[in-house]
């Protein structure tokens, strides 16, 4: 890709995503995600019914006289986007890839931290950590970010989410506002999801959300007689016969098992989600995702 070629789908984005971050989720942004607490403003006078528990015992030993903290609510948020670069992005039946539409959530979210004025830092993960740009404020920073996002190549093929959520845990010491952007294709041998330990924790240190991304071809096989597949994170191929309504089950129900391992795994420790296939209206899962929070 050329870097005119670049800028201009960089543009393209910005304007999409922007116009959508001031229309639609800047109110609904900043209602579902609360500052990390309160934070100290001031020192006053102590008045009748103030809780002593504020004393701000070195001022009131100064002035010889009762003083208190006063605090208010900090809005301010650091927000971290755990993006998923794996192969398994590059696969789309419908009208984009699954990395084609995490792009624009990922860039939509980014837009409505900008307007909550917080900081906002990108973690790119394949079965490794591929890149990490911190946390900072601004629209050239803002831009670099969605850069990345459409031109970063991975290293590796893989899915190794655990790993990105171990990262997160180390690299981000106060409590931030994570959104795990991801087709969460990191299965067990025996179909379990396999970063549960990793979410428990980084869920325990952060407000952590998880937007699932999928293509309707990964939910049902449909009939069209006997292909080749190919797993583009292995390599891996095999024969599979779609016509075959005992492998269409099957299929099925290994998705749809999956699929409530993940339920309950996100259920067990407190995690938001949302699952947005790539032939819907992302809009609408997002804005369900905000207002179930």
């Amino acid at each position: 890709m050329t870097t005119e070629e670049l800028l201009k789908k960089v543009r393209k984005i910005e304007i999409r995503t922007k116009s959508l971050s001031h229309q639609i989720f800047a109110g609904e942004y900043h209602s579902a995600f609360k500052g990390r607490g309160m934070a100290f403003s001031e020192v006053r006078e102590y008045q009748y019914g103030d809780d002593v528990r504020n004393m701000d015992w070195n001022v009131t030993a100064r002035l010889r006289s009762p003083y208190v903290k006063v605090f208010e609510e900090e809005r301010e948020l650091t927000v971290v986007l755990l993006v998923d670069v794996s192969r398994s992005g590059l696969f789309g039946t419908a009208v984009r890839t699954k990395r084609e539409l995490l792009t624009e959530i990922a860039a939509v979210l980014s837009f409505s931290a900008i307007l909550n004025n917080d900081k906002v830092g990108a973690l790119f993960f394949s079965d490794r950590v591929e890149k990490f740009i911190p946390p900072k404020k601004g629209r050239s920073h803002l831009l670099h970010i969605i850069r990345e996002l459409i031109e970063l190549e991975p290293v590796s093929d893989g899915t190794d989410v655990g790993a990105a959520l171990q990262f997160l845990a180390g690299a981000i010491k106060k409590k931030c506002t994570a959104f795990l952007l991801s087709d969460l294709l990191d299965v067990t041998p025996d179909g379990q999801p396999a970063y549960e330990e990793a979410l428990k924790v980084a869920a325990g240190r952060h407000d952590l959300s998880v937007i699932k991304i999928h293509d309707p071809r990964e939910r049902v096989l449909p009939p069209v007689g006997i292909i080749n597949v190919k797993d583009s994170e292995t390599g891996r191929t095999a024969w599979v016969n779609t016509d075959s309504t005992a492998v269409r089950r099957a299929y099925a129900k290994w998705y749809s098992d999956l699929a409530a391992a993940e339920k309950r795994i996100f259920n067990k420790y407190n995690v938001d989600s949302v699952d947005i296939s790539t032939d819907a209206d992302y809009v609408k899962g997002l804005l369900e995702l905000f207002n179930g929070r």
